[in-house]
């Protein structure tokens, strides 16, 4: 048995064409089947011939067309292919290539399918065709009734659906205007859309860096408000501290002056000495310095300038220059010693001295709230003068005086001390 190799134009599947030939020698027909099913036998049923067999092979070997993919829609091409012809033994390879091609031709040429197809394909066709035969008997049958319809309508009702079908073309006019007006506007509206969002992008941008901006400057006003808060909380503490200065009473803060028996304390230095109590001269010393720049500080608060001394704070080595006596220094302090009581430089300036500070209680005195000092001053005597005492009068010098004596007038003299500065604060200490 002999056959052709095709291959099917709809599924791609290989086919195999089985002849059969005839007793009477009448033409050979060829037909295709699917390559899956079984081949046919030859009607003598027995092997093929020689001649049969070369056949055989030059099919094989030279007829397989090329297959051509389904192209996926609903239309399909189908065909059924017959080979006519009477095969001659001695036919050649060219002559039945061109009888081949030349069928294939005529058969895709005569209809819209391209060949060969296998049965599956066919039958599939064959559904295909009734289906829409059958659609189109039914618009046969539509289009016949409409006709027996029409036959029965009236003049008028005729000429009513005339009316309708021109209102109806006129409003598909109208429509098919709207809509080329429609497009036209959509072509307008695209290039509006188009520019708004190129501004809704520039925006966005904008929008970004407004966003970061914003962020900079609320990140420096929250660094302004830190540091406005802390100016203010430091205003605040000043503002305190000022209030607390505006109450203080800056020459009681500066001089503190109390007693301790006998002896007076000025600013934790004792002034003055008694045998029970044998305070250093160094200390002495130090307190006739602090004593100084108290009458020097309240000289100044009350803008006296001493007539003829001058003091000179320097510590526990403070002085008084003259300004009479080619400018002579009278020293505030003492070493002590076996003689410190015959030191009449010592005395001379501690009743220099009481010379400043009766010079700043008449100045004091003339005030219109003059100073009233409890203990008077004896300034060419050096005494200090206790009306409640039955001594009375006590020496500020050492010579020729008990230790008790003279640090008893020390004592008074600080006293006098401590009313001018209550005084002066009162009068002056806010100005």
């Amino acid at each position: 048995m002999s056959h052709l190799c095709f291959l099917c134009q709809r599924c791609s599947q290989p086919l195999k064409v089985n002849h059969t030939v005839e007793a009477s020698q009448e033409p050979k027909a060829l037909m295709f089947i699917s390559a899956q099913g079984e081949t046919r036998e030859t009607q003598e049923g027995g092997p093929p011939s020689k001649e049969e067999a070369n056949f055989e092979n030059l099919q094989d070997g030279a007829f397989c067309r090329t297959p051509h993919p389904p192209s996926g829609g609903t239309s399909w091409d189908y065909s059924n292919f017959t080979l006519l012809g009477r095969l001659e033994p001695r036919r050649s390879l060219d002559s039945i290539q061109k009888t081949i091609r030349d069928s294939f031709d005529i058969l895709s040429g005569e209809t819209e399918v391209d060949h060969p197809l296998c049965v599956d394909c066919t039958d599939y066709l064959l559904e295909a065709l009734d289906i829409e035969l059958a659609i189109t008997e039914s618009d046969v049958q539509n289009y016949k009734c409409c006709l027996e319809t029409r036959e029965w309508m009236s003049e008028d009702e005729r000429e009513l659906l005339q009316r309708k079908l021109k209102g109806l073309e006129l409003e598909e006019a109208k429509l098919h205007q709207e809509v080329a007006e429609v497009e036209k506007n959509q072509e307008s509206v695209a290039a509006d859309l188009e520019a708004a969002q190129a501004e809704t992008k520039m925006l966005e941008q904008q929008e970004k860096q407004y966003w970061k901006d914003y962020c900079k400057l609320k990140w420096q006003q929250l660094e302004l408000n830190e540091e406005l808060s802390s100016v203010e909380m430091r205003l605040r503490y000043a503002q305190i501290q000022w209030n607390k200065l505006e109450k203080t009473d800056i020459f009681n803060a500066t001089f503190e002056i109390w007693h301790d028996g006998p002896l007076t304390i000025i600013n934790n230095f004792r002034l003055g000495r008694i045998p029970t109590v044998p305070v250093c001269w160094s200390e002495i010393s130090a307190a006739w310095g602090q004593t100084a720049l108290l009458l020097l500080a309240l000289a100044n608060a009350i803008g006296l300038e001493f007539q003829r001394y001058r003091l000179i704070p320097c510590g526990n080595h403070s002085y008084l220059r003259s300004l009479t006596d080619d400018c002579a220094e009278l020293p505030l302090y003492s070493g002590g010693g076996q003689n410190v009581f015959l030191h009449n430089k010592f005395d001379q300036a501690m009743m220099a001295f009481l010379d400043c500070m009766q010079q700043f209680k008449e100045a004091a005195e003339k005030d219109e709230s003059g100073l009233c000092l409890p203990y008077k001053i004896h300034v060419k005597k050096g005494l200090m003068e206790d009306p409640g005492s039955s001594s009375g009068f006590y020496p500020i010098r050492t010579h020729l005086n008990t230790e008790e004596d003279w640090t008893k007038a020390l004592k008074l003299m600080l006293i006098n001390f401590k009313c001018s500065l209550t005084w002066v604060s009162l009068r002056y200490g806010r100005k």
